[in-house]
């Protein structure tokens, strides 16, 4: 699967927009093998996508899917966060929506992808049952599993994953655990959690998680990875479809810190420290998707404002250095610098 590379990049699939099909295209045409993001969208936008995608590159590419979970949120205290956040609703003269949960029509992208013939297909939020993966597989897919843990690792080899991405804590934007329980969940780094699944299996491991130049992929590759996965480090690309505040506050020495939150959505993701966070992380219950409905607007409104402390600003530890070059540029300057660490 990895084998066909060019170079062991990988750009990460960032849901929201970010991940672009210009994007995913100007990755693969460079050597690595872009993604697209899946999450939040229909079929029918999943589907433009792919075929944007295929329009500007013949190269392999990769789509990634969340896997639903169950709905086990906590009504009441979903509710009382609502309450909390009228307040801010009524700041940006909207309305919050309905905090409800839903399957990101996971069945209906399953059936896109196998039909299109996918190249690869990744997965987040959980381990797709073996008839998913199985079935993907003998349309031509390979099934890439992302895992936070060596428990997840393992069940995803038993559902016969080709391949996982091993995701640190360092990552930006969501954390791919299985589970989405308010219990502590111990979050390893990456270096840690590679040399753990590494032990357990010889498929190949694609590393994730503040991995922004070319000495890091060096250290990830002889950690045992076979391939490194970059998302923050193409937030700043011309081709992604990064928001023009977000982009801002990457660079604006204002945001000084990065931490891991459920303020926005319910579920544990990575962002810059803004305001809303500051003031909500404590009340967020674990409760997706029906958080991440319920202040969908109250976002899009604060990002057509401008207003970088209400919107969800994901990025990883190493965002500092991401750089507002080419996304073919961004891949030659790795690799330059990925050679030179080898001296």
């Amino acid at each position: 699967m990895l084998e066909i590379l060019k170079y062991p990049i990988i750009q990460a699939p960032m849901a929201g927009g970010v991940s672009t099909p210009t994007l995913a295209a100007a990755v693969s045409n460079a050597g690595g093998m872009g993604f697209l993001a899946g999450g939040y969208k229909t079929v029918e936008g999943l589907e433009k996508d792919i075929k944007e995608l295929r329009g500007q590159t013949a190269a392999a590419f990769g789509v990634n899917l969340f896997v639903p979970g169950p709905d086990t949120a906590d009504q009441q205290a979903v509710e009382a966060y609502r309450a909390e956040l009228l307040k801010e609703a009524e700041k940006l003269n909207v309305s919050l929506g309905a905090p409800v949960y839903d399957d990101d029509a996971y069945p209906g992208k399953i059936e896109l992808v196998r039909a299109e013939r996918v190249p690869v297909v990744s997965f987040t939020f959980g381990c797709p049952a073996r008839e998913v993966v199985q079935t993907l597989q003998e349309g031509g897919s390979k099934v890439v599993v992302t895992v936070t843990s060596a428990e997840e690792a393992a069940a995803a080899l038993d559902a016969g994953a080709d391949a996982l991405c091993v995701q640190g804590a360092e990552a930006g934007g969501h954390r791919g655990t299985f589970s989405n329980a308010p219990e502590p969940q111990e979050d390893y780094g990456l270096l840690v959690l590679l040399r753990l699944v590494r032990k357990m299996t010889d498929v190949p491991l694609i590393a994730a998680g503040g991995i922004m130049d070319g000495a890091a992929i060096r250290a990830v590759l002889a950690a045992g990875a076979n391939a490194a996965q970059l998302g923050t480090a193409f937030l700043l690309c011309p081709e992604s479809g990064t928001n023009p505040a977000y982009r801002q506050a990457l660079t604006d020495p204002g945001f000084t810190s990065t931490r891991i939150t459920r303020a926005f959505t319910g579920r544990k993701a990575r962002g810059l420290v803004n305001r809303f966070m500051e003031t909500y992380d404590a009340l967020a219950p674990a409760a997706y998707p029906h958080v991440h409905h319920l202040t969908q607007q109250l976002r899009k409104e604060a990002a057509a404002r401008g207003s970088a402390e209400w919107m969800s600003l994901w990025a990883g530890q190493g965002y500092r250095m991401a750089r507002a070059v080419p996304a073919a540029q961004l891949i030659r300057e790795l690799m330059s610098e990925f050679q030179g660490s080898q001296s």
